[in-house]
């Protein structure tokens, strides 16, 4: 699979990551097989969060690809942390209890990438960046980024934590593309212009940060999938004639459309299905014109002005 530079790193990783978040939803046997075929495809990245299955999921994912010191040089793992029951919290106590947490279910000594889940209001920077010194000077995480923020959020963290942000996990798929709208629409009056992320997408490329886009196949706050349902005709039918026209499946081109955005993005694809993770990393090897973009971008019902 096609490579490319996590954030301002020098890590090298696949422009496709495996998610891990249903992977409880598979027995002992199917979870090592399909561990094993992303590892076949180049699909080496590996996403996790210390609530997913309540921590079960790296449970389960560690002992899937029978964790030991040669495998994990082959792989890259990243987590989350912050997201507790009815509350956010990324004060240090926490940031390194959850890391420590997940580093024993995930039988390591160390992630490559830790990221901050979603933004806690009660944040108090200082914390943070005193955990991240920790972890850091530990060897217990490598590189750090965050999950579903917006600008002035990183910026306010990058005050005080020294360590570059790498990457930024956000909703993102053809349905889902406000932070995309909103930057043809500046200055005009429909809805399409509301400015919901204070320009996090510009904010990314200007920062070098890589933006992760998590359920690329969803609409809405997971309400399903938009492939090959009859409530987005017009997206289905533009999408599948362009991949007859590549010989390829409707699930490539999805992800084909994100990875064509000159952000340089990293999906994160959550699916557990074999066949379709073989499906979303063959859109590594497509890239679709500007014209294929836009065409799927209006068949979405996105405005442009």
């Amino acid at each position: 699979m096609r490579t490319m530079k996590l954030g301002a790193s020098s890590l090298e990783v696949p422009v496709v990551s495996v998610g891990c978040m249903r992977i409880n939803s598979l027995d002992k046997k199917e979870a090592e097989h399909f561990v094993q075929t992303a590892l076949e495809q180049g699909a080496n990245f590996f996403d996790h969060a210390d609530i997913y299955g309540a921590g079960s999921c790296e449970e389960i994912f560690a002992e899937a690809i029978h964790m030991n010191a040669d495998v994990r040089e082959k792989i890259i793992l990243q987590s989350k942390c912050g997201i507790r029951k009815g509350m956010f919290d990324f004060s240090k106590e926490h940031i390194l209890e959850s890391v420590d947490n997940c580093l024993k279910r995930l039988n390591t000594d160390y992630l490559d990438i830790l990221l901050l889940h979603r933004p806690d209001t009660l944040v108090e920077p200082e914390e943070v960046a005193e955990a991240f010194d920790i972890l850091e000077s530990a060897g217990k995480v490598r590189h750090f980024g965050v999950s579903n923020q917006n600008p002035m959020q990183i910026q306010l963290l990058q005050k005080f934590v020294k360590q570059p942000i790498v990457a930024n996990q956000l909703q993102l798929s053809i349905t889902n593309s406000t932070m995309i709208s909103s930057g043809f629409n500046v200055n005009m009056e429909n809805d399409a212009a509301v400015n919901r992320d204070g320009g996090i997408l510009e904010f990314c490329r200007l920062h070098d940060i890589t933006i992760q886009p998590w359920s690329p196949f969803q609409y809405g706050f997971f309400e399903g999938v938009f492939l090959d349902n009859e409530k987005f005709p017009e997206l289905n039918q533009k999408i599948n004639e362009i991949a007859e026209k590549y010989s390829v499946s409707n699930t490539t081109i999805a992800i084909a459309w994100l990875l064509r955005h000159p952000a340089k993005m990293q999906p994160v694809i959550g699916t557990m299905n074999e066949t379709r993770l073989k499906d979303c990393i063959k859109a590594s090897d497509i890239h679709l014109s500007r014209q294929e973009w836009y065409d799927i971008f209006r068949a979405a019902g996105n405005i442009l002005p």
